[in-house]
């Protein structure tokens, strides 16, 4: 794009030692660049847009918000691409090849199922999509065009985890009984705040913003950023909390759960949030293990003895990890075996450096080769089902039986409305 060279420049040169073999840096001629169009250009837009700018196959061509402000910078600092405030003007065009998805969580399935059948290819954020169903949807559109779509869970990129996943499966630390992750941060007293409905921002199309979701006044605890913390719009466990739900499930060589149980609810934290700040969610998964994601909004406290994202017990020792580096500490036998340590201790450092940059990478080759991506639109959809699942056990108060081949509910037919939800006139999927 004509007035990229600086900030390009720039990311170029801060990223080439830490994307290793994923990131070349060779000039690419403009006929073998990929042409993208981004769409959510605020927070999670601006570091996808870092992402891709390392990379000199990979030219990004347009930007589009409801927000004119997030396009604002945009467009001082790029004058010369294209802007649009509706998506929908970017689907038709042959100058944009493939389209990244940034927006809130309740947009990304009529965006990508659209994009797909428009020909575009895709990079999705996570979750996957706002409802179960809606995800299923988002990997037909993808089958039936032929469309790459990689899904923003960007640690399948790290070679120090895909390492350690083969390694798992051979049985390094034993049998895997149970694997655990959290969000931790002290947002109490106040949390997000608490706000009365106000006429939106004269720049803010928010009509458009809630899209196929019920009309609401605005207010300023919803967007730009703290939708996240609205049932309506997203969940933390989608958020943060898919993340490293996402690495567990891979590394204890997991697909999906057969029950899930969770409990929750607003203790400590007094603002307009309609999901719970503290909460506990258990998935009990066909292997014979359980994975944990625990939700900590009013305490600081890490819950690990190692600093750590994730842990997973297994019968021979203990694995602390991060994405910088694991630890495993072995384990003894306990109550009537023998105490002799069943392992020798481990601690390795990551080698590799920016996965938004990997995974960006990998998109990019993909599209080329026409192979599914490492984070494909299927497991983006797994993945982001654990998340769903964990909100409408907490919705319930209920344990869900799932079987995943169906993709139903088989123990309360009731909790099966909660994976679709009825979009607003005149937004619709088919």
């Amino acid at each position: 794009m004509s007035g990229n060279l600086s900030r390009r420049s720039f990311i170029q040169q801060s990223s080439v030692a830490l994307s290793g073999a994923f990131l070349s840096t060779a000039m690419a001629a403009p006929s073998e660049r990929i042409r993208i169009g981004i769409i959510g250009t605020a927070n999670r837009g601006g570091q996808l847009f870092d992402a891709l700018a390392p990379h000199a196959d990979a030219e990004v061509v347009a930007f589009c918000d409801v927000h004119g402000l997030a396009l604002k910078k945009w467009k001082e600092e790029y004058p010369n691409a294209i802007f649009e405030t509706d998506y929908r003007h970017l689907l038709d065009r042959k100058d944009i090849d493939a389209l990244v998805v940034a927006t809130p969580d309740h947009w990304h399935a009529l965006q990508t199922i659209q994009a797909c059948d428009a020909g575009k290819d895709v990079y999705c954020e996570k979750p996957l999509s706002l409802k179960l169903h809606e995800g299923r949807l988002m990997v037909d559109a993808a089958r039936r065009n032929d469309c790459i779509v990689q899904v923003g869970l960007q640690r399948r990129a790290s070679t120090m985890y895909q390492e350690l996943a083969e390694e798992l499966r051979n049985g390094l630390i034993g049998k895997i009984t149970t694997g655990h992750c959290y969000r931790v941060t002290n947002m109490s007293p106040q949390g997000i705040g608490r706000a009365e409905a106000t006429d939106p921002p004269e720049d803010l199309d928010w009509d458009f913003w809630l899209g196929p979701r019920p009309f609401v006044p605005y207010r300023e605890t919803i967007a730009p950023y703290k939708f996240r913390w609205w049932k309506e719009y997203s969940s933390q466990v989608a958020n943060w909390g898919l993340h490293f739900i996402d690495v567990l499930r891979w590394l204890m060589d997991e697909e999906a759960p057969r029950a899930v149980t969770a409990l929750g609810g607003r203790f400590a934290v007094d603002d307009d949030r309609t999901i719970p700040d503290t909460s506990m969610i258990t998935y009990e998964m066909p292997s014979g293990s359980l994975i944990v994601y625990e939700e900590y909004e009013a305490s600081g406290m890490r819950p690990f003895s190692i600093p750590a994202d994730i842990m997973i017990r297994g019968t021979k020792g203990t694995l602390f990890a991060s994405d910088r580096a694991y630890e495993i500490v072995p384990d003894k036998g306990g109550q009537f075996q023998n105490n002799e340590l069943r392992m020798e201790a481990i601690k390795k450092k990551a080698s590799d450096g920016s996965h938004p940059v990997a995974m960006m990478r990998n998109f990019l080759d993909c599209i080329k080769s026409r192979k599914r991506p490492i984070m494909d639109v299927e497991e983006g959809h797994r993945s982001s089902a654990f998340a769903h699942l964990a909100n409408i056990a907490l919705e319930t108060r209920s344990l869900i039986e799932w079987d995943s081949a169906s993709e139903r509910i088989t123990n309360n037919e009731a909790a099966n409305d909660q994976l679709m939800y009825e979009y607003r006139a005149p937004w619709s999927l088919g």
